[in-house]
Order: C-alpha cells, then structure tokens, then sequence
C-alpha cells in the first residue's frame, strides 16, 4: 500500500500535534508554571492568602513554595513565588527552584508520594487530615497555615486542576 506524500505529512503532523499538546510531568518547570497560572485565577488563594499569609515575608516582599514528589528519585523540586499587588496574593513565578534557601518562618517546603498528591489534588481530604496522617510532609510556619486552612486546600486541589502526566517523574 502506498501513502501519497501528503498523507505522510499528515500524519506525522497529528504525531508531532499529540506530543505538543501533552501534559506536563507533574512537579516539573513546566507544571509549576501552569500551577502558577492556576494559582491566580483561584479567588480563595488571591484573596484568602491577604490577611493572614503574604504580610509574612520577612520583609522581602515575597513568599517561596518549594514541593516534590517523594518517589521520584532524584525528587527534583519545583518553587513558586507569591507576592503581595493590587491588595491580592499573586503567584509571580512558577518554575526551577529560583530561591535556594528557604526561611522557615515565612517560606514552605512541601513534599508527598505521587499518589497523595493526586488523592489530594482530587480532593479526597484536605490539608489537616494530609498533615496530621504524614501524607503530606511539610515544613514552614505551621500555626500561619493553620490559620489559613481554606486556601491551603485550594493549593493542594492545584495538583489535580493542572494537567499532568504523573507516569514519569521531573527531570
């Protein structure tokens, strides 16, 4: 069977389109940037995160979120940036890890298997239940985020509302 030159384009087009359209590894650069995204369209975190959480900065003007998956081997971990404009918490970076250092009397370190991160992102349970059952494993300011429960779950709920590809691990 012969193919005519403009089939084989084609289709090699639709291959080349499926691979483009692919989601993101989730906790990778690329998915920390969509979360990023995400992150300020999501009410509860911009504006739920004013009171009790940006003013927390050390006076840097700005909050860091470093995650990972612990199963991935090399557990290559991912930070998004959080700033205070416009009386709203804004997320101003999501990519490779820009702050080496975190202060853990403003910043947070946040880290679970890949299966909790999906169990979370779909909303099985929330912040506390992941927390007090070391589902979650985080480090930070932990009586802030405890004033901020809402919103914490709204963070957590990102790794389900962000596309991902939770196969393979970061790079």
């Amino acid at each position: 069977m012969k193919f005519a030159p403009s089939a084989l384009f084609a289709a090699l087009a639709l291959l080349g389109a499926g691979s483009a359209l692919a989601a993101p590894v989730l906790m990778s650069e690329e998915w920390a940037r969509d979360a990023c995204e995400a992150w300020n369209k999501d009410n509860t975190l911009t504006t739920g995160l004013v009171e009790n959480w940006i003013g927390n900065n050390k006076g840097r003007g700005y909050k860091v979120i470093h995650m990972y998956r612990t199963d991935c081997a090399d557990a290559a971990r991912v930070e998004m940036t959080i700033v205070p404009k416009d009386g709203k918490a804004m997320c101003s970076y999501g990519g490779k890890i820009q702050h080496d250092k975190l202060d853990s009397g403003a910043d947070y370190l946040m880290h679970a298997t890949t299966a909790r991160w999906k169990e979370m992102g779909a909303g099985e349970y929330g912040p506390m239940r992941a927390m007090m059952f070391g589902r979650l494993n985080f480090d930070g300011p932990k009586m802030e985020a405890m004033g901020v429960m809402g919103p914490f779950e709204s963070f957590l709920l990102l790794a389900g509302k962000v596309p991902s590809d939770t196969g393979t691990c970061p790079k």
